[in-house]
């Protein structure tokens, strides 16, 4: 078992007389969401409670401080900082923002919620089906780019497949595509890849390059809640999402916990070692039951299974929450790492549901 202190688990989650109004209900396994329950930081808590009292005030020296700090780590000017209400908002802008120039080329498989809220507003998407081994088709992506495409959206890891595109290949299919259209990478789980840096695309930004790449407090942070994101692109494309966003000088709550633990790595650390070792007690369980699973780099992982409502109504039975089907793709249950325990749970039934339902 993880040596990681259950630090976060309010008083509310551990004893509750009463169903609390956030996180997992009373005696549930909350696996279906892709948070991260051992968060946020205790840098982070004591940074919110310092500055709660401060919630009179706007945000506007606070939400400089963080951009600051984001431009400095990553070798970029402030003004190529976007800050959002968790990296949803820069996402939705920028679909916005070049959606009304021409239509949003994307995989047919990836987290698309910002894609259909641009579709919502008339924009168009173009979505090409993954490959055989459900990873990203992009040569068929480039083969779908034509003059009508203003923006190509990827999300890398790929959720809810959990795999990730190779660097080099990335890096070639937006050498191909970035000159004729706008790259959007949705980093959302790089901190929890084998190797961040080399997974990330921020080096072509700093290059010059047409991309534009999101990241999110939601994840390594334990921050969904919170609600902080950025995104990092070049000034005049930074300028074109600034000008889509709904809102203005972030929460203030989100920003003092983003500023005390952006670099607090003894925490990182922890944080994504526990996710590693929820991950390897899934793959152990996917394997104990004769299932096969796609290879994951975030925290949550893409189980191979004969039917996913199924599954997932027979966990529920148990308390145990995970994701049904995706559309028609019934073939595939998605479950996210949480608390050990929870996972635990999930292992325990995981074979025994299988057998159950399909012998």
């Amino acid at each position: 078992m993880s040596a990681l202190p259950l630090h976060s688990l309010s008083a509310a989650t551990t004893a509750a007389a009463v169903e609390p109004d956030f996180g997992p209900k009373i005696g549930q396994a909350l696996l279906s969401r892709n948070e991260n329950p051992y968060g946020p930081a205790p840098s982070a808590l004591r940074a919110i409670s310092e500055t709660a009292k401060m919630g009179c005030y706007y945000n506007d020296r606070g939400h400089a401080k963080l951009t600051a700090m984001i431009a400095e780590r990553n070798g970029v000017t402030p003004a190529q900082v976007v800050i959002g209400e968790g990296s949803t908002e820069v996402l939705c802008a920028a679909a916005l923002a070049w959606g009304r120039k021409g239509s949003i080329l994307a995989p047919a498989l990836f987290w698309d919620t910002t894609v259909q809220y641009a579709e919502r507003q008339g924009i168009k998407a173009v979505r090409v089906p993954l490959m055989d081994d459900m990873s990203v088709n992009l040569p068929g992506m480039a083969a779908a780019l034509d003059d009508s495409v203003a923006m190509v959206h990827i999300c890398n890891p790929n959720n809810p497949t959990g795999m990730l595109i190779p660097p080099a290949e990335l890096k070639a299919f937006i050498a191909q595509v970035s000159p004729k259209a706008t790259v959007l990478v949705d980093e959302a789980y790089n901190e929890l890849t084998d190797r961040p840096d080399d997974n990330s695309t921020i080096d072509l930004v700093k290059a010059g390059a047409d991309v534009i790449v999101c990241r999110t407090f939601s994840k390594i942070y334990g921050m969904a809640g919170l609600r902080v994101g950025y995104a990092i692109a070049s000034e005049e494309n930074a300028g074109k999402i600034r000008s889509h966003q709904m809102s203005f000088g972030g929460n203030l709550g989100g920003l003092a916990a983003a500023i005390a633990s952006y670099n607090d790595t003894p925490f990182l650390d922890q944080s994504r070692a526990a996710v590693l070792e929820a991950r390897e007690m899934i793959t152990g369980a996917v394997a104990k039951a004769g299932l096969t699973a796609l290879p994951s780099q975030t925290n949550f992982v893409f189980v191979k299974v004969p039917d996913a409502n199924a599954l997932r109504d027979a966990m529920a039975a148990s308390g145990i929450s995970i994701r049904g089907a995706y559309g028609s793709l019934n073939g595939f249950s998605r479950v996210s790492t949480g608390k050990m325990e929870d996972v635990a749970r999930y292992a325990a039934a995981l074979p025994e549901l299988s057998a159950k339902l399909w012998g």
